[in-house]
């Protein structure tokens, strides 16, 4: 009999916020800066070995995270409070906050365990550029309708097939998805507009909530009759897709398991 053990993992949840404007995504690739890979190398400079960290999902290159969710298998068992600090000081010159680390049971898996997710895009109208909003907002010169865009998002609430508002180089095995809910609002700060939009689903296809807000902003600003989007929803075409929002605007706001 084999006197070797097999060493126990202690798995850890992340929970993650970043600046996504210099990373070209949440995903690691080759000979780029992304937030997953720059949290293994903090891992490897902790831990000297090299860790896979797990994601809920990915974002798209320029778009951020308030609420991003992650999870490591280690060997020591950590305090969560002191694996936090630790990571965060390896992490401190890099737009990327650890902002909870907490012990949770095997079983649990970042992505697979989700049960909902919720993206907010927003929007700045104001005639002069951005400063200190600059790539935190996609910025719009003219005002929009929200009361079209509204009701426009109606038509897109439940179960459809996406095709219309699904990337070319979307690796979803469907474009079948469930939107549980869309909120979009308006307020007013210092003479400026804000607009927020708010879409919840257990999952998303890639690009869909750039693609659909992109299209409501053609409903917004009338150049499309709210009832539009259920024309090019029921195409099934991406082509009749509106030009997709930039990435800047786009924020990754809370993961429900």
């Amino acid at each position: 009999m084999s006197n070797n053990k097999i060493q126990k993992m202690n798995r850890y949840l992340l929970r993650i916020e970043y600046d996504g404007t210099s990373f070209h995504g949440w995903q690691k690739q080759k000979d780029c800066k992304t937030v997953q890979g720059e949290i293994e190398l903090a891992f490897y400079k902790l831990v000297g070995t090299n860790i896979n960290v797990i994601g809920s999902g990915r974002t798209d290159k320029g778009v951020h995270a308030y609420y991003q969710i992650a999870h490591v298998d280690l060997e020591k068992d950590w305090i969560p409070a002191k694996l936090e600090g630790a990571l965060n000081f390896f992490l401190k010159k890099i737009p990327i906050s650890i902002l909870e680390v907490k012990e949770v049971d095997n079983n649990f898996h970042a992505r697979f365990s989700a049960t909902s997710r919720i993206y907010e895009y927003k929007i700045l109208i104001r005639q002069a550029p951005l400063v200190l909003q600059k790539n935190r907002y996609w910025h719009i010169w003219r005002n929009l309708e929200i009361e079209q865009m509204i009701e426009a998002s109606n038509f897109l609430v439940g179960t459809h097939d996406f095709t219309t508002f699904r990337s070319s180089i979307c690796q979803s095995s469907s474009p079948v998805k469930t939107i549980d809910r869309i909120c979009i609002k308006e307020e007013i700060i210092d003479d400026e507009k804000i607009i927020k939009f708010h879409f919840q689903a257990r999952s998303f296809l890639h690009n869909q909530v750039r693609s659909i807000v992109g299209s409501l902003e053609k409903v917004g600003s009338k150049k499309w009759l709210p009832n539009y989007i259920k024309t090019i929803l029921d195409k099934k075409d991406r082509k009749k897709c509106g030009p997709i929002a930039p990435p800047e605007g786009l924020y990754l706001k809370k993961i429900f398991y």
